[in-house]
C-alpha cells in the first residue's frame, strides 16, 4: 500500500481579501475533489490573504498510478485562472503488506 502526498504553494496574486482568497480556494479545491478521488486541504498560510499552501492525499497499491493523479492534480491547479502554483512536493509513504491469518 502506498500513500501519496502532494503539496503544493499557491500564490492569489488578485486576491483583496482573506475572504476572497477562501473563496477561490473552496472553487479550486472542490474541482479537485469533484475530479479525483483525494482527500484535500488547506494547510498553511490561512491567515495570508495572497499566499496558501494545499495538502493532497491518496491512498494507493500503485505508485505509478499515484504518481500520475498527483501530477494531474498540479495540472489542474497550475492551468486555473485565478491561481498560480509557486512549487510542488510529492512525497510517498510505503507499507509492507503484512500476511493474512
Amino acid at each position: 500500500m502506498v500513500v501519496a502526498v502532494l503539496v503544493a504553494d499557491l500564490l492569489f496574486p488578485d486576491a483583496a481579501s482573506l475572504k476572497d482568497k477562501r473563496r477561490r480556494l473552496t472553487g479550486l479545491t472542490g474541482r479537485i475533489r469533484s475530479a479525483f478521488p483525494v482527500s484535500v486541504a488547506e494547510v498553511a498560510f490561512q491567515d495570508l490573504w495572497q499566499r496558501g499552501r494545499i495538502g493532497v492525499a491518496l491512498v494507493s497499491t500503485d505508485t505509478r498510478l499515484a504518481q500520475s493523479m498527483l501530477d494531474r492534480i498540479s495540472d489542474l491547479v497550475g492551468r486555473d485562472g485565478e491561481v498560480e502554483l509557486t512549487s510542488r512536493r510529492i512525497e510517498f509513504l510505503r507499507f509492507e503488506e503484512e500476511a493474512e491469518e
